[in-house]
């Protein structure tokens, strides 16, 4: 990877325009999975068109999309046509792609970043045990950084980046769509200005059997469904009960078969036990959060829901229905939400900005731009707006605890803290 020049090295005004390399080019960024629109709710993608979307509207300039095999860019290209520039109307679809259409190399991300400067933005959507090294290369080149959840997949690791992205000024956070979900803001903000302590959650999230098929690339070899699924509310955890309580044991349970009888060494479905101790009083609360890969077809593509419960109410939410239903001819019967993405073109245009799915990466890319033109610090966004490193750290610790406990047969894992008592720095298995 070259390194930057001086002049390279300057932060753009914040009426500059966002440069973007978004590494990994799979369903989430493109929605193309196996030579084909990917078959879920998510067939024309949301990053690319997330940020073709921004480059009409004036944030973004110049998108690249990096990956591993550059013979999958003509077909990506095809189905970008087909699904973004056929559909709406005054989208530019220019975007360098990395490495070239001939070429497979695992480590093209980094001649990709070496085209980037300090200031520009980096989204990453990569299989889990890559999210690191990625990321790592970003920041070293300057660059804000995006990563999927889970950010990484190891607490050493989480507390690397952190110290890098200090060291660079700039702003790394992981893309949880959630916390621009308006269902789970609400929740969030009643959970902590109305519910008292922690007392008790479930969360469940599924999708269904052929996403074995989708991730066949990485499950169970460098991932499981707990790092992919569960990682989403124990941020919805983490995110409400910052400064209320913290988690100090984590047990892992799962379930086989399904997955073994494709031939793939992973769990089926995983549930992490999580203790959270309140900080005011040291009382004690329950969080159970279980993830699944096998469930069947149904009406939505993910189920998804949560009970919360605290000392003075509770809360439920069931994220995958929302009170609309959809009925076409040919096609399944469905439950939709497009609060999530509004794929639907309005008078030709691309009218999703409205939507959590899209708020995500938009406000992300204004981050960025206000860093860059000096009107705001890093640090200020460790309020919670975005989720950033510094405010992550609690959820990398659960999944890598889960994880370790899963490996030593249910041994839960307690979580340490250092001084500050907020942030974790050790995970060690529990002494009876």
């Amino acid at each position: 990877m070259s390194s930057t020049s001086t002049e390279s090295n300057k932060r753009p005004k914040l009426d500059a325009k966002a440069n973007v390399l978004m590494v990994g080019t799979g369903e989430y960024t493109t929605g193309y999975v196996g030579g084909t629109a990917a078959d879920s709710d998510k067939g024309a993608g949301v990053v690319a068109l997330t940020m073709f979307d921004l480059r009409r509207r004036g944030k973004v300039e110049r998108v690249g999309m990096c990956g591993v095999n550059g013979k999958k860019f003509p077909g990506i290209r095809n189905h970008m046509q087909k699904n973004i520039g056929d559909v709406y109307k005054g989208m530019d679809l220019d975007c360098d792609t990395y490495p070239s259409d001939d070429t497979v190399n695992p480590k093209a991300y980094l001649d990709a970043i070496s085209t980037f400067k300090a200031g520009d933005v980096a989204i990453i959507f990569t299989p889990d045990d890559t999210h690191y090294d990625i990321a790592l290369a970003c920041i070293k080149q300057g660059m804000h950084v995006m990563v999927t959840k889970p950010i990484v997949q190891t607490l050493e690791h989480h507390i690397e980046l952190i110290k890098a992205a200090k060291e660079k000024n700039v702003l790394v956070s992981m893309e949880v769509h959630k916390r621009w979900d308006p269902f789970y803001a609400d929740a969030r903000d009643r959970a902590r200005s109305q519910l008292g302590n922690f007392q008790y959650m479930y969360a469940y999230m599924s999708q269904p059997k052929h996403q074995l098929d989708t991730f066949k690339a990485w499950a169970g070899k460098s991932s499981d469904i707990s790092y992919y699924l569960n990682s989403h509310h124990i941020d919805f955890s983490e995110w409400t009960l910052e400064g209320i309580a913290r988690p100090i044991r984590v047990t892992g349970t799962s379930s086989t078969g399904v997955a073994h009888s494709k031939g793939m060494k992973t769990e089926d479905s995983i549930t992490l036990t999580v203790q959270w101790e309140n900080i005011n009083d040291k009382s004690l609360g329950c969080a159970v959060y279980t993830s699944s890969w096998v469930a069947p077809k149904s009406d939505v593509h993910s189920q998804q829901r949560f009970f919360y419960m605290g000392s003075n109410g509770e809360i439920n939410v069931d994220q995958a229905h929302r009170g609309m239903t959809v009925a076409v001819d040919g096609k399944p019967f469905g439950s939709v939400n497009p609060l999530f993405m509004k794929y639907t073109p309005t008078n030709g245009m691309f009218s999703g900005q409205g939507s959590y799915g899209v708020k995500s990466f938009e406000c992300f890319v204004d981050a960025c731009r206000e860093v860059n033109a000096g009107t705001k610090s890093v640090e200020s966004f460790d309020d919670g707006s975005l989720a950033t490193a510094c405010t992550t750290v609690q959820g990398t610790a659960i999944l890598e605890a889960g994880r370790r406990s899963l490996d030593a047969d249910g041994r839960p894992m307690d979580i340490l803290y250092g001084e500050d008592g907020h942030t974790p720095t050790e995970i060690r298995p529990h002494e009876f």
